[in-house]
């Protein structure tokens, strides 16, 4: 009779059940923002061709302007040649590359695999969202650039590090302009749909002419000069030519495209914002990838 008595744990009724919500605070956020890289993660590591591809573009373009100014090394212009300008424009043009497309093609790949609807109807934030992608993006650019600027020196002897502190900031200038075009075509993506992909692949490369990336600012016409002056990289480019050529840090000019990059950071994310949530509206997340 004993063995078929009640315990207190069975007879005690049931539990009513609660809903649990999406969790909030910084330690939820940011294990919602380290799960979208994990997976971004996972794609990069099982598969070769990404990771080669993340290397292959700047290295061809290292050995192009290497042989280059190589080759100019036999002229009368020697101050160039010492400085590495041509190297050393190369290698910081790639970050801005690398930023934007990191960024992009981040988002790209959760529109590719029809993955973009389900994480927005996840309790994954816009703003943790967009910190993913800005985290996948540091990590492609390590990975092709690192290996890169290694081989320039091993190649050309150009030692890109040897910029020092000035090199951190011209690196996060350009960054910080790579994301917020990143973020400003991923928008054009939401609003157009992979009709604009061609837009994440080329927008970058409008900036370089403008931008004075191997060569000065008044190189340009007059009516462009101030054009190219509204740009973040065209006072990274100068600073950079200023500090390898004359051994001088233009702090002024890393000021004045930190100052810009906040309000195109601004206005990018603005546009991101606003086409996703447009494209809530519209019901379009769901035929993102198509």
């Amino acid at each position: 009779m004993k063995d078929h008595m009640p315990s207190a744990a069975s007879s005690a009724p049931p539990k009513p059940f609660t809903a649990i919500g999406p969790q909030t605070g910084l330690s939820a956020s940011a294990r919602r923002i380290s799960a979208m890289v994990l997976r971004s993660w996972y794609l990069m590591r099982s598969s070769l061709p990404r990771a080669l591809e993340l290397v292959y573009w700047p290295f061809l373009q290292l050995l192009t302007w290497g042989f280059l100014q190589k080759h100019l090394s036999s002229t009368d212009n020697p101050a160039v040649i010492a400085g590495g300008v041509l190297i050393g424009a190369m290698l910081l043009w790639d970050v801005l590359v690398r930023s934007q497309l990191g960024l992009s093609i981040a988002f790209l790949e959760e529109v590719w695999s029809r993955n973009l609807g389900h994480l927005m109807m996840s309790p994954l934030r816009p703003n943790e969202f967009v910190a993913g992608l800005f985290i996948v993006s540091l990590i492609r650019m390590a990975i092709g650039l690192v290996p890169v600027a290694l081989l320039s020196y091993w190649f050309f002897g150009f030692n890109v590090f040897a910029m020092g502190l000035p090199l951190v900031l011209f690196f996060a200038c350009l960054t910080l302009t790579g994301w917020a075009l990143g973020l400003a075509t991923t928008g054009a993506v939401l609003r157009f749909g992979l009709g604009a992909e061609g837009i994440v692949w080329s927008a970058v490369f409008v900036l370089l002419p403008i931008c004075c990336v191997y060569y000065p600012v008044a190189t340009l016409p007059g009516w462009l000069q101030p054009v190219a002056l509204a740009l973040p990289p065209t006072w990274v480019f100068e600073g950079m030519r200023t500090l390898l050529l004359e051994g001088q840090v233009r702090w002024s000019h890393i000021g004045v495209a930190l100052l810009l990059n906040l309000i195109f950071m601004a206005i990018g994310y603005a546009i991101f914002r606003y086409f996703l949530h447009q494209a809530r509206v519209s019901g379009t997340l769901l035929q993102s990838g198509e």
